[in-house]
């Protein structure tokens, strides 16, 4: 993430081929930046890796519930990587998707994962190399999400980096694009269609019309088209879960708002149909001395909990800029209060110097802002639900 106003950082590559890929998301007047440096890494398998969870997940009311029909909270880790290391060249998981990364989440308590992902390497096209993207990609991602259902963690897949015509996805846009957005979806969502535990995020942070919460910004969300702010023709929500529901895929879909998904003000209002019922807000929410529009504890109640009584909300990204855990402390037990689930940015390696990320190793040494999350996951007990 970057600050309002400045270019988007570009991921650069080091000697000894280290690469630092950048999750660009600025919300409302907020500036964040997580840095996620590692080698490429491949999926390892071995013999830890065979347990199996007949997980599923559903949407009733304004509750998620589990496959035996109990009401659950999700609460997890981003797993970042995945949408820029196949675009950079260089691999296609940033943290390392091997057993003993299954084990170190596990340790922290979480049931669940959300996996920012790349539309050009999903679709293999616009110049991707095909060692990371298209097939390769596919079957790497899918295989890691098996395994992760497969021990006992629900998955959320998104739309992270995205680019319209024919570049090469390497950054965040301001909305999803009506080139792509919607073959993307078709495809995902057939993979995925089979497999309960899977949710669908359709665009990871809008942020059409200066990035600001009006009227048009909102109907841009939902129905695309040319919209303020957006120099293409954008998809909207709708026709992205259209082309989700089109493959008879009935997982549930999250649908964010815009300011960088940091408002749900007008979310019930502009939300789209959907025949399935399955539907889930989303919202992003920063603390620190970088924030976003909820880092205003006062905005909960009247704004985020009246979206959760008629729907479930996840917190699909939760972090604080300052390496501490003050704010996600208040957070957290608000969420718990309420039935929302929450995510935290990110399962990522950083000096943790302004950067929300949570370990300082992948073996999951927790950073200052990570014993907190840690902490307070643990004392939830929510494998043992």
């Amino acid at each position: 993430m970057v600050n309002p106003g400045a270019a988007r950082p570009r991921a650069a590559t080091s000697t000894g081929a280290r690469s630092i890929g950048r999750k660009a998301a600025v919300i409302g007047a907020v500036a964040v930046l997580a840095t996620a440096c590692a080698s490429s890494a491949s999926i390892v398998r071995d013999q830890g890796d065979q347990d199996e969870n007949e997980l599923s997940i559903s949407v009733s009311g304004n509750q998620l519930i589990d496959q035996d029909e109990q009401p659950i909270q999700l609460v997890g880790v981003n797993f970042s990587g995945a949408q820029y290391a196949c675009a950079e060249g260089w691999g296609i998981f940033d943290a390392p998707a091997t057993h003993e990364s299954i084990e170190a989440l596990k340790s922290w308590g979480i049931n669940a994962v959300r996996l920012p992902l790349n539309e050009s390497c999903w679709l293999g096209i616009n110049g991707v190399d095909p060692k990371y993207g298209g097939d390769n990609y596919r079957e790497a991602i899918g295989d890691w999400v098996r395994r992760l259902n497969n021990h006992g963690f629900y998955v959320i897949v998104d739309e992270h980096h995205t680019r319209n015509g024919d570049g090469l996805a390497v950054d965040q846009q301001p909305m999803a694009n009506r080139d792509h957005a919607d073959d993307y979806w078709k495809s995902v969502a057939d993979y995925f269609k089979d497999s309960p535990a899977v949710l669908f995020d359709l665009f990871n942070e809008p942020y059409p019309d200066d990035n600001t919460a009006s009227k048009a910004a909102w109907t841009c969300v939902r129905d695309g088209g040319d919209c303020p702010g957006v120099p293409y023709v954008a998809a909207g929500m709708q026709e992205m879960l259209d082309a989700v529901r089109s493959t008879g895929a009935k997982n549930p879909v999250l649908i964010a708002g815009p300011e960088y998904a940091g408002t749900l003000r007008r979310w019930k209002k502009y939300a789209p149909d959907d025949p399935e019922e399955q539907l889930v807000a989303s919202v992003h929410i920063y603390g620190g001395p970088l924030s976003s529009p909820y880092a205003d504890e006062d905005r909960w109640d009247p704004e985020i909990s009246r979206v959760a009584d008629k729907v479930p909300v996840i917190i699909g990204e939760m972090g604080e800029t300052d390496c501490a855990h003050d704010f996600i402390d208040k957070l957290m037990p608000w969420a718990d209060r309420h039935g929302v689930s929450y995510f935290a940015w990110g399962w990522v390696t950083s000096p943790c110097a302004g950067e929300p990320a949570l370990i300082r190793d992948y073996d999951g040494t927790p950073t200052p802002y990570g014993i907190g999350f840690r902490a307070h996951v643990r004392d939830l007990d929510l494998r043992q639900q």
